[in-house]
């Protein structure tokens, strides 16, 4: 990738989106978003009380997401979002073309571990299983790259860094 992108870091909850996101940012010099941030507090009180969210719950929510990548087109920026769905990175994608997606993927097992292990974040582990039902893997079509969350959040950045550097244009 040769042109400042707008990366949007995905995955289920407790794959690590809130550490390896301005961890990349942080080493392309470009500012970052934290997606938890731009839910209404409807939305946070769902997931809090262990309810999943619905398409209709998550639509403001990517359409903020969307408009603060927009704002960012040309000059970069990182933003977490678990984009679980086709259909949520489609909507990302319509609201500013040319956003790249970072995939953070990981045995169950590892991320149940991390996510029982923090502190002070209103997502239970009681909705993983609903995460990995909803997840779709970014599509061959999409641009893109999955990274494993095995080691270090230093490591996961450089896989990821590394991977998006060798990353060819998209034809449009």
């Amino acid at each position: 990738m040769s042109t400042p992108h707008v990366v949007v870091v995905m995955g289920v909850a407790g794959t690590g989106k809130t550490t390896i996101g301005p961890l990349l940012a942080t080493r392309f010099d470009v500012p970052y978003a934290e997606a938890d941030d731009f839910h209404p507090e409807a939305n946070i009180a769902k997931m809090s009380a262990g309810i999943p969210l619905t398409d209709e719950d998550r639509l403001p929510w990517l359409d903020a997401i969307g408009a603060w990548a927009r704002g960012r087109a040309g000059l970069g920026g990182v933003v977490s979002c678990s984009a679980l769905k086709r259909s949520y990175r489609d909507r990302l994608r319509a609201a500013a073309p040319g956003v790249v997606f970072v995939h953070l993927t990981g045995d169950r097992a590892l991320i149940e571990d991390r996510m029982s292990h923090r502190e002070g974040h209103f997502m239970p582990t009681a909705l993983l299983d609903s995460q990995f039902a909803t997840l779709q893997p970014l599509g061959e079509d999409e641009f893109g790259v999955a990274v494993d969350v095995s080691g270090s959040p230093e490591e996961i950045t450089e896989k990821a860094a590394t991977t998006l550097a060798a990353l060819a244009e998209p034809t449009l």
